[in-house]
């Protein structure tokens, strides 16, 4: 009989050990499930806010451009046409590419008299489905929040 009983303990504890370890992880669980979304938010926000601050850094770069050459065109990497990427002479890109990027800098149009800049969210990145960040020669912004193509007058902004 005490042989019996002696066999039997160790199984209650393992099967306690079980039950136990489940309900830490379970306990552990909820917090992660109800944190990600939160993190991934003001991940997203960051990253916007990275790309407004290289919208702004090329803004400035595209007027010591006209300071230098007297028009905003020829601003583009070896003289393309617009959209194409900033000239690598006139904008430094590493301070946005630094880490993974998520959004690519072009120059939409650019003439003698304005230019608008543009960021683009890379496809395949976290900011994908983000929308298109712009700011032209006379500081004007837009964000086109639902990635519709279409600039409404609540997309103006920025801001969110």
């Amino acid at each position: 009989m005490t042989r019996q009983s002696r066999t039997a303990t160790p199984q209650r504890f393992k099967l306690l050990d079980r039950l136990l370890a489940v309900v830490f992880l379970a306990m552990l669980a909820i917090p992660v499930t109800l944190a990600l979304p939160a993190y991934q938010d003001r991940s997203a926000g960051e990253n916007r806010s990275n790309a407004k601050a290289a919208l702004l850094a090329l803004a400035g770069a595209m007027e010591q451009h006209l300071a230098l050459g007297g028009t905003y065109a020829g601003a583009t990497e070896h003289g393309a046409p617009t959209p194409a990427a900033p000239s690598a002479e006139l904008f430094r890109r590493e301070a946005l590419f630094n880490r993974a990027a998520h959004y690519e800098l072009t120059i939409e149009s650019a003439d003698a008299k304005g230019y608008v800049l543009q960021a683009r969210p890379i496809t395949g990145s976290r900011q994908e489905d983000d929308g298109v960040l712009r700011l032209n020669h006379l500081g004007q912004k837009s964000w086109d929040r639902n990635n519709d193509g279409a600039i409404v007058w609540a997309e103006q902004t920025w801001d969110a």
